[in-house]
């Protein structure tokens, strides 16, 4: 249908409302709701917007139909009328990301800029970080920049060639680039290449600002801080030219001296500063909290400086089980002390912790039970907070081998009100000596880290009562082929896994980009912790699904299920392949599968045990 068939078809429909209002009596807000998405999706306003007041009617609170007539209006450029309808959306569904995300589109539009960062912040804090990328990858600006770079690609693009006479202006116009910046790791190639590009930028423009000490708009030193807690999310994983190095030497050198001696420090200088350093790693910063600040900076040295040293008054409270003996064990915590790993911001249960709290989650009688329950090796503490708040009458103890990851726990922990999880620092090979049982115990992405995995293992099963259940993570033999590759490839350059190697490494993948696809697709290449945990980790054991069948069946367990899949065909293709006879708890079928569809278990086999009650 072109643009003139459908303005008739509009005015046709417009002709009809009563015909739409009889049609629509008898049909479910369900299906009238789909309806309205499908004429919608084919251009057809007016049927969408009469459906969705046939809703309106019947339910004046419906979330859908509300925030498809905002979108309608935001497409016409009625930014008032569609901010009316996301308000009211959201007065219904407060926990809604994509409303707060629309919302923060038409605010921006008006000009409203303290009220579209608050709705880009909520909708990002509510789930949409994992869709951050995507969005802004949409905006004609960074496709502008994304074509010229690639343009000139694999050969270097010049500051000069890609930002013209505008400088970073463009991008620190873009609220939700700078939202998205502050709360999560932008886990993209191209935004990478495009913000390494901004970044030197910035440094040109703070160096120039030191030599007249002219003023900068307000939304560049915004942006710069914005940009400095991305890097500082990504633990400074961005490639630099030597040049550009010694001119970041230079610059936080000045700041330094400038500090010592009480002179004035421009908000772009200690923002440019703190985008290629970590603040609170220089020596006396702390004198920089006694100093006023805009709020954009402020926010900038709470991330860098403040929860740095909260988190190291932390250590002092976490208890010790044990001593760590294994030398592999002590190489790990060696490397998760120096890169804590995952390194997060939000909360992946905020919209389940707001539901919950408003009563629109019932809880199972298992969720409410009071379970003793033992997270072996819970990093950074997401994995444990999350199951603390699934599990609210639950009492925790959560254990790891780097007291940084349990002081970065803590730290996120007590922010979020969180009163039932014990840290302690332990090393699960000796945790047999605890004395404690468990009636649930979880250990993902951490068994295949020992020297001895096995070992490590019945260590666990030696912990859990009888009847009790196991949530389970090991990486597979047959999806870490790539990783295998990769590993070698580092080895025969003589890469290391310091910070300016893995650096190195990583410029090399993104040159060879069509090759190393699945690496860059990873979340975990993106920041230094997780590129280390990826490619560079001490100790790293694979695994096939006969190799776990063999030690469920040797260690009276019996295999629940694996997680489920991210992508749904996975268990369409597995009930194709065996047509009447799939069963999803039969290890010897999951195996031909994965032989079969070998990326299947690419992040780690995921699955639950039952310890037999005998």
């Amino acid at each position: 249908m072109n643009r003139k068939e459908r303005r008739a078809a509009n005015k046709e429909s417009a002709r009809k409302p009563n015909a739409l209002a009889s049609a629509a009596a008898g049909v479910s807000i369900l299906d009238l709701a789909a309806e309205a998405r499908r004429f919608h999706a084919m251009g057809r306003g007016n049927e969408a917007g009469e459906i969705c007041r046939q809703i309106l009617a019947r339910d004046p609170a419906h979330v859908q139909s509300l925030n498809l007539l905002g979108l309608m209006a935001q497409a016409s450029s009625d930014h008032r009328g569609a901010v009316k309808m996301f308000a009211k959306a959201i007065a219904a569904d407060e926990v809604n990301a994509a409303c707060h995300y629309n919302a923060g589109n038409s605010y921006q539009s008006l000009g409203n800029r303290g009220k579209a960062v608050a709705h880009f912040t909520k909708a990002l804090a509510l789930g949409m970080e994992g869709k951050a990328v995507a969005f802004i990858l949409q905006s004609p600006v960074i496709t502008a920049y994304g074509a010229r770079i690639a343009g000139k690609w694999p050969l270097p693009v010049t500051n000069v060639e890609l930002f013209g006479t505008e400088g970073v202006t463009p991008l620190a116009n873009d609220l939700f680039l700078r939202c998205a910046m502050e709360a999560t790791t932008l886990a993209s190639m191209q935004l990478e290449v495009l913000l390494g590009h901004a970044r030197a930028e910035l440094l040109r423009l703070a160096g120039e600002q030191g030599e007249d000490n002219g003023e900068v708009d307000e939304d560049i030193v915004a942006f710069a801080c914005a940009l400095a807690r991305q890097c500082f999310i990504t633990e400074y994983a961005y490639g630099q030219a030597a040049e550009e190095s010694e001119l970041a030497s230079r610059l936080r050198d000045r700041m330094l001296q400038d500090l010592a001696s009480g002179a004035a420090i421009t908000p772009l200088t200690l923002a440019v500063v703190a985008a290629y350093f970590p603040i609170h790693a220089m020596p006396e910063t702390d004198a920089l909290l006694r100093r006023d600040w805009p709020a954009t900076v402020a926010g900038l040295l709470r991330v860098q400086l403040h929860e740095p040293l909260e988190e190291m008054g932390e250590r002092a409270a976490i208890a010790t089980l044990g001593p760590i003996k294994d030398s592999v064990s002590v190489e790990v915590m060696r490397q998760y002390e120096e890169n804590p790993y995952p390194r997060w911001t939000i909360n992946p249960l905020n919209a389940f912790a707001a539901d919950q709290a408003r009563g629109k989650i019932i809880q199972t009688a298992e969720q409410q039970a009071s379970l003793d329950i033992l997270i072996a090796g819970c990093g950074t503490g997401s994995h444990a907070i999350q199951i603390a708040q699934v599990y609210p009458n639950a009492r925790l103890l959560a254990v790891d081998i780097s007291m940084t990851s349990l002081a970065y726990a803590r730290r996120k922990t007590r922010e979020l009100g969180l009163r039932n999880i014990e840290y302690a620092q332990a090393d699960i090979l000796e945790l047999g000596t605890i004395d404690r049982t468990f009636d649930h115990i979880e250990s993902v992405g951490v068994l295949h880290h020992l020297v001895e995995p096995m070992a490590g293992w019945r260590v666990l099963v030696s912990l859990l009562r009888p009847g009790g259940r196991m949530r389970i993570g090991l990486y597979s033999s047959l999806a870490r082929r790539v990783i295998v590759e990769a590993r070698a490839r580092i080895a025969a350059r003589g890469y290391r896994a310091t910070a300016d190697d893995m650096r190195r490494c990583r410029q090399d993948i993104i040159r060879e980009a069509e090759h190393w696809r699945t690496l860059i697709g990873a979340k975990d290449f993106y920041s230094m912790s997780g590129c280390r945990d990826l490619l560079f980790n001490v100790m790293e054991h694979h695994f096939t699904i006969p190799e776990i069948a063999a030690f469920l069946n040797d260690n009276g367990l019996s295999f629940l299920g694996f997680e489920p899949f991210d992508d749904a065909t996975v268990i369409e293709k597995f009930h194709k392949q065996f047509p009447g006879a799939a069963d999803e708890a039969n290890l010897d079928q999951w195996h031909r599968f994965e032989t079969d569809h070998p990326e299947t278990f690419w992040d780690m086999y995921v699955f639950m045990a039952g310890k037999n009650a005998h």
